[in-house]
């Protein structure tokens, strides 16, 4: 016994390093890049070393454990990430969401139906990431017109996401790393819609759990959204109205301007003389200057919603060009002006504030006192704070500035909707592309990565903030993991022992008996790590029994996208976590039974599927 040990020690030697890594993973006391780099460095060093040969004699080549950097799968990921990106930038997704929330207030049941809905179809061709940023807002509006807390819906726009990628081969990154291992091990290919039918039989169950189990097993809490929506400070902004601009001839109505949605107008200023409210039948005419309180969202969305008006915002403060490659990109950013300031007791209009920062004051915030007059001639005092519009170049400029706090975490940037058409036009072409099977998924979406780039829905420096070097990193790890799992063996004793214990029950057994370890794992490693280390030994338990290795691959792929029993494990349960406001337990109480249920519907409609 102790021969064999002594004679296959690189495969023992492989599975330690592989263990020791999943439980620095699960310590998380050194960071997930660090980990990474550092099995991968252990794992070239083991195979580095004299006498490491595979099982059957043939020298390991140590490079090949690098191939992981250049694999068609990873390249896929990182172009996928850029591709959603882009419609993301672009508010892509933004025009068609918002339609939902308006919608709400007629048909409150089916319009929630219809944005789950949407949900689930961008997600299931697309990276759900960018999907559920784009949906954070649209369910926090819709819970607090249903009178409810964010933490009814939160889980649920996650969950869903989650299932829609079972549905296609770029739902999600782990279908694409188990099907780059079913072409090396089998030689065959997995199509795009071939684990559809199944995936959209286990998605319907899990659907319907959510629909259920959402009304008694979610918390009712407060979450951050709500928060923000009570202490959202009020900012004093003003537009000109000229020949053509999108107040020109419009009438109050009760009031209020419609076309100036959650803003309350404090005063219009006609030439010398200022009209207050309440305005009745009053309307607006080229020359008036429109003076309103609005919270920074409101002027967001209006100013998002209307490039016009943003260039006109940003042109009418001078006719200068950003002098930078980023310039063309405007953003937003809050700064008070500091104790001591030498801004402080002068206006706008005196300091020439354009020339100054190279950005445009398009909001004032004066917490003592309500303020009726135009932003140019306020008197800034020590506190106010400005809500800046400009190129990113000028917020960089501005963090050395001694008058001004720039506060950088509240800066953002307004999407380029001029490009929004665009970046459908290339997503649906990847999409159509792949799925017609006229170009390998990696080419279509390379091809569709950099067309977003060339045709300017987002710029180099928005494409590398995609390239996200956790994700690169921990899937060239896993891929290292997995290579040395095959090379040394590893990958067929591990199939062997779940064929010992499996087999005296029959294919189906051992079919159930792989998705279960898979979806528990893929609760506490990363989907993409599960996805890669369990591809080869699913295949290789496939062969040991002598079953077709499709249904082994396709239990894989979603058991590794059953994420739903913690919060780490999938990117998009930590993005709702937050706005949620949940707990771990949350997650292990909801999503704990939704992993097992899938595994039993994957156990019983396995024999059907496939005749076993």
């Amino acid at each position: 016994m102790s021969g064999d040990i002594l004679a296959h020690w690189p495969m023992w030697a492989s599975l330690a390093i592989i263990v020791t890594t999943i439980v620095l993973y699960l310590l998380d006391r050194w960071s997930m890049e660090l980990v990474s780099i550092g099995v991968i460095t252990t794992l070239l060093l083991l195979f580095s070393l004299p006498g490491v040969t595979t099982p059957d004699g043939t020298t390991i080549v140590p490079t090949d454990i690098l191939n992981g950097f250049s694999n068609p799968a990873l390249l896929t990921i990182m172009a996928l990430l850029v591709v959603g990106q882009g419609l993301f930038q672009t508010g892509a997704l933004e025009g068609p969401t918002k339609a939902l929330v308006r919608a709400y207030d007629r048909h409150p049941t089916p319009t929630l139906l219809a944005a789950f809905a949407a949900v689930f179809l961008t997600s299931a061709f697309t990276n759900n990431t960018p999907v559920v940023i784009m949906f954070l807002p649209i369910m926090s509006a819709m819970a607090a017109r249903m009178g409810t807390s964010t933490s009814r819906l939160m889980i649920p726009l996650s969950f869903v996401s989650i299932m829609a990628g079972m549905t296609t081969l770029i739902g999600t990154s782990t279908n694409l790393l188990a099907a780059d291992a079913y072409a090396r091990l089998t030689d065959m290919e997995l199509g795009f819609f071939d684990q559809t039918p199944f995936g959209l039989l286990l998605a319907g169950i899990g659907l319907l759990y959510i629909m259920i189990a959402s009304k008694v097993m979610l918390p009712v809490r407060e979450g951050f959204a709500e928060t923000l929506v009570k202490s959202g400070k009020q900012f004093v902004a003003q537009f000109e109205v000229t020949e053509g601009h999108f107040l020109h001839g419009k009438t109050a109505i009760a009031g209020m301007f419609p076309d100036l949605k959650d803003m309350t107008v404090r005063m219009i200023q006609r030439g010398e003389k200022a009209i207050l409210p309440p305005y009745d039948d009053l309307t607006l005419q080229p020359g008036d200057l429109v003076i309103v309180a609005a919270t920074r969202r409101a002027l967001t969305e209006l100013l998002a919603g209307k490039p016009a008006l943003l260039n006109d915002i940003w042109g009418t403060a001078s006719t200068d060009e950003p002098d930078d490659p980023d310039g063309s990109q405007l953003g937003l950013v809050e700064a008070m002006v500091a104790p001591g300031s030498r801004m402080a007791g002068r206006t706008v209009e005196m300091l020439g504030f354009r020339r100054l920062t190279q950005a445009v004051t398009l909001g004032i915030q004066r917490r003592s006192r309500m303020i009726r007059t135009k932003i140019g001639q306020i008197r800034l005092e020590a506190g106010d704070t400005l809500l800046l519009c400009g190129p990113i170049s000028a917020f960089r400029n501005l963090r050395a500035n001694r008058d001004l706090i720039l506060m950088e975490w509240s800066q953002t940037e307004f999407p380029t909707t001029r490009r929004a058409v665009v970046a459908r036009l290339i997503t649906m072409a990847m999409i159509i592309t792949a799925a017609l099977g006229l170009a390998t998924i990696t080419m279509a979406s390379i091809v569709a990565a950099t067309a977003m780039i060339l045709l300017q829905c987002l710029n180099h420096r928005q494409a590398s903030r995609a390239l996200d070097l956790r994700i690169y990193l921990i899937i060239a790890a896993a891929l290292a993991m997995g290579h040395s799992l095959e090379v040394t063996g590893a990958a067929r004793l591990i199939a062997e022992g779940v064929v010992l214990l499996s087999e005296p029950f029959g294919p189906l057994a051992v079919l159930s008996a792989i998705f279960l370890v898979v979806a528990i794992l893929t609760n506490i490693l990363s989907n993409a790590a599960t996805a890669v280390l369990f591809s080869p030994i699913a295949l290789s338990a496939a062969e040991q029994i002598g079953s077709d290795p499709f249904p082994f691959l396709l239990a894989v792929i979603y058991a590794s996208n059953c994420a739903f029993a913690t919060p780490i494990a999938y990117q998009t349960n930590m993005l709702v976590m937050g706005p949620g406001h949940y707990k771990f337990k949350d997650f292990v109480r909801f999503g704990g039974p939704l992993v097992l249920l899938m595994w039993a519907a994957f156990t019983i409609i396995a024999p059907w599927r496939f005749a076993l």
